[in-house]
């Protein structure tokens, strides 16, 4: 880690040397954005997301929008919850497509993905997936690069988890027609 005074102004903040670790300049301080060297993303992770973005962001034209790591305001144990999901789906319906505000989602998504982070366990995951549900979003998708699986929480019934050539379709989201599979190799992570 990089010793760090405590006051930085911005130009010293832009001049940290890059590393493994990401910070972020919050009231002069550089703060990790992940708790430790391990959980920041690293290749599989940042492929998942390029991959998923594209393949969610043709099926979205028309339909809604599609965000990597945008802040997302809810609610947790009745206290604001502002949760940062590697990709976040909030349809026109939710969010009309004329809204343009540079500042953090006012409404609970139709779907949350985050994808498991080297230092992060399956179990941390679904309590967060858990969390976010009772927030009211509609869907939640873990992905394991690891496993080559995706599971997805729904508010009323157990989790399903995906894998291979299981299809992720889904009456929420007409039309979208992917699977674990092909996820993975938009991502050229070999399956």
């Amino acid at each position: 880690m990089i010793p760090l005074k405590t006051q930085l102004t911005l130009e010293e903040f832009l001049a940290l040397p890059e590393g493994d670790i990401t910070y972020e300049l919050i009231d002069g301080e550089a703060v990790p954005k992940f708790k430790n060297d391990e959980m920041a993303p690293k290749f599989f992770h940042s492929s998942i997301t390029g991959a998923l973005f594209i393949l969610l962001s043709t099926w979205a034209q028309g339909k809604g929008r599609v965000v990597i790591e945008w802040a997302i305001k809810l609610t947790r144990n009745q206290q604001d919850w502002v949760p940062v999901a590697d990709l976040t789906y909030v349809s026109y319906n939710r969010l009309s497509a004329d809204w343009l505000q540079d500042e953090a989602c006012p409404v609970p998504p139709e779907l949350v993905i985050e994808i498991i982070s080297p230092g992060q366990t399956f179990g941390e995951m679904t309590e967060k997936a858990t969390d976010y549900l009772k927030a009211k979003v509609q869907r939640v998708w873990i992905i394991d690069s690891r496993a080559k699986t995706i599971t997805i929480f729904y508010p009323d019934i157990l989790p399903q988890t995906k894998r291979g050539t299981d299809s992720l379709e889904d009456s929420l989201f007409e039309g979208l027609q992917i699977t674990p599979k092909e996820i993975f190799q938009q991502a050229r992570i070999s399956y």
